[in-house]
């Protein structure tokens, strides 16, 4: 059955308390005089969201209580010895290389499953403020209102360096020690500490989010959360823009004839830009970067840099690469501080940028889902945000790049200690020159590959809506759990385009879309 957008009375009813386990019925006046669903919770996004986050504190946790006994063992320099091997063997380096690359890995599905309750906390809020527009939002970088909201400007900010943080302690865990007659791969108590209570701290703010607000729905899909701000009159049905896009929503919106390609999502959402933008000038700083150590290696030095050949180059380091070192100076705890500042600062722009580009993944994806309307299948509008990362690509491109780029910042910049009785001495900070130019190419590629996603203009007449939650609510009429878009009613002088439950014939380019209903008062477009 189809829900109308004539809502009785009851519809503006407050919403439900997020413990609520209920769908929630709609009240609207029904096509078939019939009730029925009009958008649910989704508590099974809900259940499997509560899940990763107990298991991202579970993890936390540990990593708390393994650097605790590290440290009360060993003393804030301390280092749990992992294995042993003749200096002039790579291996070890190869060892270190997979755990880091697994640490990495884990971190990121613990930071994905906190952000997805902190994401679905803010979408609530800003709804709550009237100022939520579009399906996905930068998370970290958009703010309710509120000094102490959990989603306001003050957490989100401590959420960021939290997340920076956490991959800091990601690249510091696993170092590869020189003792007085071999070399060890160690794991540091110090930033294992650090990492646990990074995460645990992300996660408090995420469950304390979600407690705050009332959740409108924890699905992932535009479309159960357009229904929830149609069913709570946050949102109207614009019955004239039945084929106006979302760029087209500064204009009047009077009868439109149908566009034969669709603006890309670089001219539909503002912030694409910015992130775009932010993705070349990370691009343009690595590649700084690499140049500056190229040229320092090339140096003489005291210290005996080994310059860039092409002999050097390697895509993990050993212990013939090319690089420049320095070592850090102080003592217990002030040697903590300055790595973490050193690679926190170098590390920080990697990890917003990655951060940032979720909102163009997410947001393709929902433009992806809304064009499956003219498909043979039809739109489904329920989605499962973990099955969306294995079936989107773009989106498992941006899942595996985190924890992969990551790590490969870890190869560039590495840090050596010497260990004796599982206790660090002096700290060395490395730079690997090959290595920060395989970053550099890593980047360049995957900044290409997102450009020209934004940059991808849809074909075909069905209005592009990009995750816009107004422009789907004025595009859909009807909802379904399965839907067609397409052709609905000719008429005098205006035609009418929207949805059904069964597959709708193609719209007529050469026809003027208004609403079924529309006089003949608004001028042509």
């Amino acid at each position: 059955m189809a829900a109308s957008f004539k809502l009785t009375d009851e519809s503006s009813d407050a919403l439900p308390n997020d413990q609520d386990f209920d769908l929630i019925i709609s009240d609207a006046k029904l096509t078939a005089d019939t009730r029925t669903e009009f958008y649910d919770l989704c508590l099974t996004s809900r259940r499997n969201a509560l899940v990763g986050v107990a298991c991202s504190t579970i993890f936390s946790c540990s990593c708390i209580i393994a650097g605790i006994v590290t440290l009360a063992k060993h003393g804030v320099l301390g280092a749990t010895d992992m294995s042993a091997v003749n200096p002039s063997g790579n291996l070890l380096f190869l060892q270190r290389e997979i755990l880091t690359l697994a640490l990495n890995l884990i971190v990121t599905l613990c930071t994905e499953s906190i952000g997805l309750v902190h994401g679905i906390s803010l979408r609530s809020a800003l709804a709550s403020e009237s100022r939520l527009h579009f399906n996905t939002n930068l998370r970290l970088l958009t703010a309710a209102r509120g000094w102490y909201n959990p989603n306001g400007t003050l957490f989100n900010g401590i959420s960021a360096v939290l997340l920076i943080i956490s991959y800091s302690s990601a690249s510091l865990i696993v170092c590869v020690g020189w003792g007085y007659d071999d070399v060890a791969i160690a794991i540091v108590g110090t930033p294992l500490l650090v990492l646990g209570v990074a995460l645990l701290l992300q996660g408090m703010i995420a469950l304390s989010a979600i407690r705050t607000v009332k959740i409108l729905t924890w699905s992932s899909s535009p479309f159960d959360l357009t229904a929830a701000l149609v069913h709570h009159t946050q949102l109207t049905h614009a019955t004239s823009r039945c084929m106006c896009c979302v760029s087209g929503l500064d204009t009047d919106g009077g009868p439109v004839k149908p566009l034969e390609i669709q603006p890309s999502a670089w001219h539909a959402h503002p912030s694409i830009r910015k992130v775009i933008i932010s993705l070349w000038v990370i691009v343009a700083a690595c590649a700084g970067w690499a140049a500056l150590v190229t040229y320092i290696s090339h140096r003489p030095s005291d210290y005996g840099f080994i310059p860039m050949t092409p002999h050097t180059w390697s895509f993990l380091p050993n212990l013939s690469s090319s690089s420049i070192w320095y070592s850090m100076p102080g003592v217990n705890l002030e040697v903590w501080i300055l790595l973490f500042v050193n690679i926190a600062v170098v590390q920080g722009p990697l990890t917003l940028g990655l951060h940032c580009s979720e909102l163009i993944a997410n947001v393709i994806r929902d433009e992806r889902q809304w064009r499956c309307a003219t498909g043979r299948k039809g739109l489904r509008t329920a989605m499962n945000p973990v099955k969306t990362i294995f079936t989107h690509p773009i989106c498992l491109v941006l899942f595996v790049a985190k924890p992969f780029l990551h790590w490969m910042f870890g190869l560039s910049f590495q840090i050596s200690n010497n260990i004796f009785n599982e206790e660090l001495g002096m700290s060395v900070v490395g730079m690997n020159t090959a290595q920060i130019w395989n970053l550099c190419i890593a980047l360049f590629i995957f900044a290409c590959l997102f450009t020209f996603v934004a940059l991808c203009r849809p074909c075909g007449p069905q209005p592009a809506a990009y995750g816009h939650l107004q422009t789907l609510a004025n595009l859909v009429d009807e909802w379904y759990p399965v839907m067609w878009w397409g052709h609905k009613e000719d008429g005098i002088p205006y035609c009418h385009a929207g949805t059904s439950d069964h597959p709708l014939p193609d719209v007529k380019m050469d026809c003027v879309y208004a609403g079924s209903g529309v006089e003949s008062l608004a001028p042509l477009s």
